[in-house]
């Protein structure tokens, strides 16, 4: 417990506080208060989850789990473009769970010149250690903003100029015929079920990828990597 205060108290990046579900210490309140304050996700979970979780089994009802690398803001990431003297090129990932897929995203992004990447604060993978690890440390370099609506976010970027082009199998628009040079922000949806549907209106282009084989979607670091290149090949 002392631990996880004194982290909160010292504003240590805090991707979730798993807290145990149905106790009524006060102590455990306080610290989930707290870890609300600073906007950090905090989950009530059943006891054997922190057990499980815990590498000692001496988790006090709480753990947080800290990101691996500190988030950046939207206009650090715009910043970054701006020093450059490039048009932003920024990668939003929808719901993206699985760490490695975020993972393998990140990195590709940062070998491909792009500015950033943005994830949601909820139902997303964070900057985990599995994260990090499978970037090959790219989360040292490129910086990552986590926000609490994307939709918002999205908004945001429209408003600062960047065109919003979201991956869709029935996008009417050809992957080759996307003008990639503008500012762009490239949204790739979840592992599962694409975009959402907010996120999706919130675009301005739905972009497809050729399809030619049997199967019918890529993996989400694939499509991203197929994008983020085309948009390489368009900016050289």
């Amino acid at each position: 417990r002392n631990a996880v205060r004194e982290a909160l108290r010292a504003g240590i990046a805090v991707d979730k506080l798993y807290i145990a579900r149905g106790g009524t210490d006060r102590t455990l309140g306080r610290i989930a208060a707290q870890a609300r304050e600073l906007g950090v996700v905090v989950a009530e979970v059943d006891r054997r989850k922190l057990d499980a979780m815990s590498a000692t089994g001496s988790h006090q009802g709480v753990i947080a789990a800290a990101a691996a690398h500190a988030y950046a803001t939207l206009d650090s990431i715009l910043d970054a473009a701006r020093e450059k003297g490039e048009p932003p090129l920024v990668v939003v990932c929808d719901e993206i769970s699985d760490p490695h897929n975020l993972g393998a995203i990140i990195r590709t992004a940062e070998c491909a010149g792009a500015h950033g990447v943005i994830i949601p604060k909820r139902r997303s993978a964070g900057l985990t250690a599995v994260t990090a690890k499978t970037s090959a440390g790219a989360v040292s370099y490129l910086p990552v903003a986590r926000v609490p609506n994307l939709p918002a976010a999205l908004k945001d970027l429209k408003k600062r100029g960047i065109w919003i082009f979201g991956t869709a199998a029935d996008g009417a628009v050809p992957l080759y015929e996307a003008d990639l040079r503008s500012p762009a922000a490239i949204v790739i949806g979840s592992e599962g079920d694409g975009m959402g549907r907010l996120v999706r209106e919130s675009c301005d282009f739905l972009v497809s990828i050729p399809m030619k084989g049997s199967i019918s979607s890529l993996n989400a670091s694939a499509a991203a990597a197929i994008l983020l290149y085309e948009a390489v090949r368009q900016r050289s």
